[in-house]
């Protein structure tokens, strides 16, 4: 049987959500109506907003439900920036860490080359963490010109966890909201709205076993947002269209079940992350990237982890990762290279650039990402073929289009 370590990408419903998203396509009426049957839907829905919201640090009215993660970030990134522009026209600089994910990067090069925005990108650290000296002054010398800071919460090819308490902290003083991509720390790591003292983060239900399709930015009550999606004015005006009922009462079991497991299975997770690691160690080359597996992160004075649980990300000196992939595939192991492929050519991952790699050390990535269905057995059998495979693609070497 193949071995999935791949659940950044996504991973398998969990019992919880699948029995409340068939529960709740038995339903019948649209949560808008006035009639009966659409006041007992739209209680079913605002339950299951609660239950996201309680999870997030946040009150019912600041969660919005949007078709996923690249939607919530969208409308976080495009929203806040349309509505501090309105403000004040003046206001088009967007100051944002290098590596962060291609739902934001795409999105803050959409607006630069339509809408006249300033990508005012922030260095990193060899493990992923933006430099807060550089932020601060930043912040300080382009004040009244910055509309946001963006900044992801869990990286999610490297899983270093950034010090976001530290840089709201900063954006605060200068009056700049911050938007968070929690999309990989969501349900993994304590997420709030509040705690962490932003203006909105964006999270997916499909990362914690909730189904595809279904995400949410939650938005404190402070700040406003231009739409994205414009119509019947449902959820604060800020995403119209009929709301995904059984999508949402899937998406608060799944939460629910990833905050009574966090604890538990986080530390499971590190077990085998641990022994991964050690295994990896025997194999000449491999080089370990991101924050340390078992480190911690003191952010505005809370300690926390300074990496996600059960987030492997490796390098392999003279290897292509793609032909890992492909050779791991074909032994029955599913992973990521963790870089982005357009219109077939192999890129170098733009997260390990900005963390100060050169494009053939970013192209020799895998990332391993163990979830619910990873056992001990798992990491053994991989270990047992990851030495062959490793010569295997080194002796292949690489293409000339990847170097």
């Amino acid at each position: 049987m193949a071995v999935y370590l791949d659940h950044a990408a996504t991973t398998p419903m969990v019992p919880e959500a699948r029995a409340a998203l068939l529960a709740g396509l038995e339903l019948t009426g649209n949560p808008s109506s006035i009639h009966g049957h659409g006041q007992a839907a739209k209680r079913m829905l605002e339950g299951a907003r609660e239950r996201v919201a309680a999870a997030l640090g946040a009150d019912p009215i600041e969660v919005v439900f949007t078709s996923g993660g690249t939607e919530a970030i969208n409308l976080g990134v495009k929203g806040l920036y349309w509505s501090r522009l309105r403000q004040r026209p003046t206001r088009t600089r967007i100051l944002v860490p290098r590596g962060e994910h291609h739902a934001t990067v795409d999105a803050l090069e959409w607006l630069a080359a339509h809408e006249g925005a300033v990508i005012d990108w922030l260095p990193v650290d060899a493990a992923g963490l933006v430099d807060l000296e550089v932020a601060a002054a930043r912040m300080r010398e382009h004040a009244d010109e910055i509309a946001l800071v963006t900044v992801i919460l869990a990286n999610n090819e490297v899983g270093s966890v950034q010090p976001v308490r530290a840089l709201a902290e900063l954006a605060n003083e200068q009056g700049i909201p911050v938007h968070v991509d929690a999309v990989a720390a969501f349900g993994h790591i304590p997420v709030s709205l509040r705690d962490l003292g932003v203006a909105a983060l964006s999270v997916s239900a499909h990362k914690i076993g909730g189904p595809v399709a279904m995400g949410a930015l939650a938005l404190a009550r402070a700040h406003t947002v231009e739409a994205l999606i414009h119509g019947g004015g449902q959820q604060r005006g800020v995403r119209s269209g009929t709301q995904d009922v059984p999508a949402a009462l899937a998406f608060a079991a799944a939460t629910d079940a990833a905050m009574t497991r966090m604890a538990a299975e986080g530390a499971r997770l590190d077990g085998l992350a641990l022994r991964l690691s050690e295994g990896l160690e025997r194999i000449p080359g491999a080089q370990l990237r991101g924050a340390p597996l078992d480190g911690a992160l003191v952010d505005r004075g809370v300690e926390v982890r300074a990496r996600v649980p059960g987030n492997v990300h490796v390098t392999f000196d003279g290897c292509q990762g793609d032909s890992l992939l492909f050779l791991l595939d074909m032994a029955g192991f599913s992973v990521s290279t963790g870089s982005a492929c357009q219109a077939g050519i192999a890129e170098p991952s733009h997260v390990l650039l900005g963390m100060g790699l050169d494009e053939r050390a970013a192209l020799s990535a895998l990332r391993f990402t163990l979830g619910a269905s990873t056992s001990a057995a798992d990491i053994d059998a991989l270990l047992a073929v990851l030495p062959r495979i490793v010569e295997q693609a080194r002796t292949a070497g690489f293409s000339d289009r990847a170097v």
